[in-house]
């Protein structure tokens, strides 16, 4: 785990309504080992929104450029049915809950990500909700009760 994962972590953790998984292993095929049943990541977090009824694969970067991402992403893409499935599946996250991907990046990345973004066809995910590295500090948010991060987040 890099050094700023644990702050997006805490982030996360400080909406009360929301749980999070981190480093959680999503498995394609089912099976014993994920290293020998086929395509599988593991994600920095995923956290489900009870409020939203919705589920968020959370990935971050501050690398530039953001290859590894990119290449996460369209991986994704690729295999988004199968992936939804997979967390019904083995998180036992609700079939009817949508997932989306919730991307934290730096404010200088964004353009790039969301150029590359607008560059998939088809566009199998739904499009990834972006908030601003820089808007994740602690002191920008209350630690017990965070609001909603509508205020913070980067249209794409």
């Amino acid at each position: 785990m890099d050094h700023f994962e644990s702050i997006v972590f805490e982030y996360l953790r400080a909406d009360r309504s929301l749980f999070v998984n981190t480093q959680c292993c999503i498995q394609l095929n089912p099976g014993d080992n994920p290293d020998t049943s086929g395509p599988h990541w593991y994600c920095d977090a995923v956290a489900v929104g009870f409020k939203e009824k919705a589920v968020y694969l959370c990935e971050i970067t501050y690398a530039s450029p953001p290859n590894s991402l990119m290449k996460r992403l369209s991986a994704w893409n690729k295999d988004w049915p199968s992936l939804c499935l997979a967390l019904v599946r083995d998180c036992a996250v609700p079939s009817d809950w949508p997932v989306r991907p919730w991307l934290f990046l730096p404010e200088t990345l964004q353009p790039r990500l969301a150029s590359f973004l607008g560059a998939m066809a088809p566009l199998l995910m739904p499009q990834p909700k972006m908030t601003r590295l820089e808007d994740v500090l602690p002191w920008r948010y209350r630690s017990w009760n965070r609001r909603s991060e509508e205020d913070s987040a980067i249209d794409a």
